[in-house]
């Protein structure tokens, strides 16, 4: 699959020639894939074939990422707002359009919702993850507020209702203009902690091979038994790829409601890595009415992505995923 992007170190470049100044022009072109891959349905469930040996091997042919692209399948994502002040809160919006240029105004719900919208900071730090509304006239919008500046890349994750449409994952470029502070993503880890609640994770991701990833949340020690669902769930996982953010868009083996699956401790997902790298794993969650995000950083296969130099996993609070959520 060719991964090859025209991706530019916004952020960087601008921190090198204007000091701590993230400046946003009026012209902030979205990141284009050089050629289109193909693409199958991301909300498909890929389950992994057992070798002779009895164990999982998982071998089938890969999936492509999502999110490289701001036009695929006869669709392009208008993205109305380029730039926005870190800090404030501001209007996002966004059209998606068919081939002739006209906005779309009927789509297949998936997972409760017609349009899952994410925001990513190029570095990893920040994740939003939003559901706009839908004007009549196929404009979607929704407030957002990004606590720093730099380069976001912003994911519209749909299925149109025309007739033999499919599930795409396009992406466009965002750009947050105020004081430029440089983060790097957090070391790999099998654990973290979101507001009180401990997350760990078990298994990990494989590139070219469907693996099963098992989330265990818990409350001061204790097991949480009473998840509550969300977008039809009882946890919601995506995964960027560090580097040219690559997505990933898996959901979990089970549904609430049908006779095996329980509300907790326990969440399983199975996924596949389109490749090689560094990946960032953002797994929400909804206990007692809210909706938290625990955040991971794992790696499939060979060494890390050279493009995330790493630190200490984060203990104050600056990884910014806690309040990712817009309904």
């Amino acid at each position: 699959m060719n991964t090859g992007l025209r991706i530019t170190a916004f952020a960087a470049a601008l921190a090198a020639t204007f000091g701590t100044a993230y400046g946003v022009g009026k012209g902030v072109e979205p990141v284009v894939a050089d050629s289109a891959p193909p693409r199958h349905d991301s909300h498909g469930r890929t389950s992994p074939e057992s070798d002779e040996g009895g164990g999982h091997t998982g071998r089938h042919e890969t999936p492509p990422a999502g999110g490289l692209q701001i036009s695929e399948g006869g669709y392009t994502l208008d993205l109305r707002t380029t730039a926005v002040t870190a800090g404030k809160r501001a209007d996002l919006r966004l059209v998606i359009r068919d081939d002739d240029g006209r906005a779309v105004t009927a789509y297949q719900r998936e997972h409760d919702k017609e349009l899952h919208l994410i925001v990513a900071s190029r570095d990893l730090v920040t994740y939003r993850h939003l559901h706009p509304t839908r004007a009549a006239d196929g404009t979607w919008s929704t407030p957002v507020d990004l606590p720093r500046a730099g380069g976001y890349r912003v994911f519209a994750d749909f299925t149109p209702a025309a007739k033999g449409a499919r599930n795409l994952t396009l992406g466009a470029d965002l750009a947050a203009s105020g004081a430029f502070e440089s983060r790097r993503l957090p070391k790999p880890d099998t654990s973290a902690e979101v507001d009180g609640y401990e997350v760990e994770l078990d298994g990990g991701l494989r590139p070219g091979a469907a693996s099963e990833l098992k989330l265990t949340v818990s409350r001061n020690g204790r097991p949480v038994t009473d998840l509550q669902p969300y977008l039809g769930a009882y946890g919601h996982l995506v995964a960027l790829r560090s580097g040219d953010l690559a997505y990933l868009h898996v959901h979990p083996n089970g549904e609430p409601g049908d006779g095996a699956t329980e509300p907790g401790p326990g969440i399983s997902f199975t996924a596949t890595a389109p490749s090689a790298g560094t990946y960032r794993l953002f797994l929400d969650f909804k206990h007692e009415g809210t909706v938290r995000t625990a955040a991971f950083t794992v790696r499939a296969g060979g060494p890390a992505a050279p493009a995330a130099p790493e630190e200490p996993n984060d203990t104050d609070g600056t990884h910014d995923t806690s309040t990712g959520h817009g309904h």
